[in-house]
């Protein structure tokens, strides 16, 4: 959210941000919480940037680590498959 006025980021600068995010946290392991919201940052701004088809292996791999490393945390867990969903959706394979 903007600091300034509360509106959510959209379009290219929620983009830019999810590259952002997930440039940060590229280096760091697997079993890094924080790469792994970045994959989720970038998986979803692509999708709401109509780019469906580029956020999908993001999400599966998003998806894929957080069953491996956060099993314990269902919500995470859930929210991730949502995603993965959605995005299925957006390309008409649901």
């Amino acid at each position: 959210r903007c600091f300034d006025c509360g509106q959510r980021f959209h379009g290219p600068v929620a983009l830019a941000l999810g590259w952002a995010c997930w440039k940060t946290y590229l280096g760091r392991p697997d079993t890094d919480w924080f790469r792994t919201a970045s994959m989720g940052a970038l998986g979803t701004a692509l999708r709401m940037s109509k780019r469906p088809e580029e956020a999908l292996p993001v999400l599966e791999a998003q998806s894929a680590l957080h069953r491996r490393y956060w099993s314990d945390d269902e919500q995470a867990v859930i929210t991730a498959q949502t995603n993965l969903a959605s995005c299925l959706a957006d390309l008409g394979r649901h």
